[in-house]
């Protein structure tokens, strides 16, 4: 009966203090925050891989288009072919932008967590910080959704203006027309694309204000 007791007493002490380790462990609203907020570096990766393609895509179709406006008609086969290598070149564009967005979307579905997590802050500066933070990327999500839209709606008429090339009795007027179609498209692009850049640089800002408010290690 003694080492019975003994035994009971001893399982006991290790219940009350596997208890104060679990309460130990217990995550306070500031990391879970910061959790999060990595996690959403993670997701993006496969938004940052995606801009070096794109780019080298957009200089080599540029070429391309340079190409076919300086030959004459008597080289329409060789413009057929440029043309169809541009079209080629814009599918190619729509893939990583199809993927830019699918990194996007992980990102934007991760930094959600940040609703019930902030308000859970007992620290007004942070909450506030937090707040602050919360609306930026939301805004930052938006203005990538909207990238998304026009940069897809110019690679559509970009691929009908090279279609347009093919067509040897297409009237100049229809030409030019298209063309300033997509000048006023990428305008837009340009502009969309400059908000969206504009607000990821307030997003680390605020984010950076927040690890330090919080004395979370920067370091990464």
């Amino acid at each position: 009966m003694f080492f019975s007791g003994k035994y009971k007493f001893l399982l006991m002490l290790i219940a009350i203090f596997l208890l104060a380790s679990g309460c130990s462990n217990k995550k306070s609203s500031v990391e879970k925050m910061y959790d999060v907020l990595e996690n959403v570096v993670s997701k993006e990766k496969g938004f940052e891989e995606q801009q070096e393609p794109l780019v080298s895509l957009e200089k080599k179709e540029k070429e391309l288009y340079d190409k076919i406006i300086g030959l004459g008609m008597k080289e329409y086969d060789e413009i057929v072919k440029l043309s169809d290598e541009a079209i080629a070149l814009a599918n190619q564009r729509q893939e990583h932008m199809e993927k830019e967005t699918k990194s996007m979307k992980e990102s934007e579905k991760e930094f959600k967590k940040v609703t019930d997590i902030k308000d859970g802050l007992e620290d007004p500066a942070l909450k506030k910080l937090a707040n602050e933070l919360y609306v930026i990327m939301i805004e930052r999500y938006k203005a990538h959704d909207d990238l998304y839209t026009e940069y897809s709606e110019a690679l559509k008429d970009d691929k009908q203006l090279y279609e347009m090339f093919k067509d040897k009795n297409l009237p100049l007027e229809d030409l030019e027309g298209q063309v300033n179609k997509l000048n006023d498209l990428y305008k837009k692009v340009f502009d969309t694309n400059e908000k969206f850049n504009k607000l990821t640089e307030q997003y680390n800002e605020k984010k950076l204000a927040f690890y330090k408010k919080a004395e979370l290690n920067t370091n990464k």
